[in-house]
C-alpha cells in the first residue's frame, strides 16, 4: 500500500509527538488511521505538502534513500528575487557546512496554481519583494532546500513539496490523502 498525504504546515511527520511533556503538537495520527504504513522519508513541520506514507519496507527504502536518485521537486517561496548567477550557483552545486551539494535543478516560476492559503500566512513586507523558484533535488541533506536558498541570498519563506518522482500532490487539499499506485517513479 502506498499513501500519498498533503501534509499541512506544523504537522510533524511522524504519527506521536516525542517532544516535551504536555505539549500537543499535531501528528500524523491526526489525519491518517491507517495501520501499518510509515512515512518514506520526512518533511520538516514548517514545511509542507506531498509525504508519502507505506507498508513496504523495500519501498520506503527505495522512495527515501537518496541513492536511488528519486527526484523530489519543490515549489519555494524566497524573499527577493535570484539573479540568473543565484541560479547557476543552484545548478552546479553549492557548498554547505556539512560540504557540497549535488547539483539541483531551479526555475522561477509563478504562484503555484490553485495554491492555498497557509495558517499561519508568511509574513508579507511591502518593501521586500518575493518570488516562487521550483527545485528538483536527487538528495536528502537536512532542511537542504532552506540551507540552499539562504546560500544564494533568498531565504526560503514557504516551502511545498509539489512531487516525489512521478507521485504528485495534485488534487489533494491539505490535510487530504489517497492511496496511489505503487508504479509511479
Amino acid at each position: 500500500m502506498l499513501i500519498a498525504f498533503n501534509k499541512p504546515f506544523g504537522v510533524l511527520s511522524q504519527f506521536t509527538d516525542k517532544g516535551t511533556a504536555g505539549s500537543k503538537r499535531p501528528t500524523l495520527s491526526d489525519y491518517i488511521d491507517v495501520p501499518g504504513v510509515y512515512p518514506a522519508g520526512r518533511l520538516d513541520k514548517d514545511s509542507e505538502g506531498l509525504l508519502l506514507l507505506t507498508d513496504d519496507g523495500r519501498l520506503q527504502a527505495r522512495i527515501a534513500d537518496p541513492k536511488h536518485r528519486l527526484e523530489k521537486t519543490y515549489w519555494a517561496q524566497v524573499e527577493g528575487e535570484p539573479d540568473e548567477a543565484a541560479l547557476e550557483a543552484f545548478r552546479t552545486g553549492l557548498t554547505l557546512k556539512d560540504g557540497p551539494t549535488r547539483p539541483a535543478r531551479i526555475a522561477r516560476m509563478e504562484a503555484p496554481p490553485g495554491l492555498w492559503e497557509r495558517d499561519p500566512p508568511i509574513r508579507y513586507r511591502k518593501s521586500v519583494p518575493d518570488c516562487w523558484l521550483e527545485i528538483g533535488l536527487r538528495e536528502g541533506k537536512n532542511r537542504q532546500v532552506r540551507r540552499m536558498t539562504a546560500a544564494i541570498g533568498h531565504p526560503t519563506l514557504r516551502l511545498i513539496r509539489a512531487a516525489i518522482g512521478d507521485w504528485t500532490l495534485t488534487g489533494l487539499a491539505p490535510g487530504e490523502w489517497r492511496e496511489v499506485p505503487v508504479s509511479g517513479s
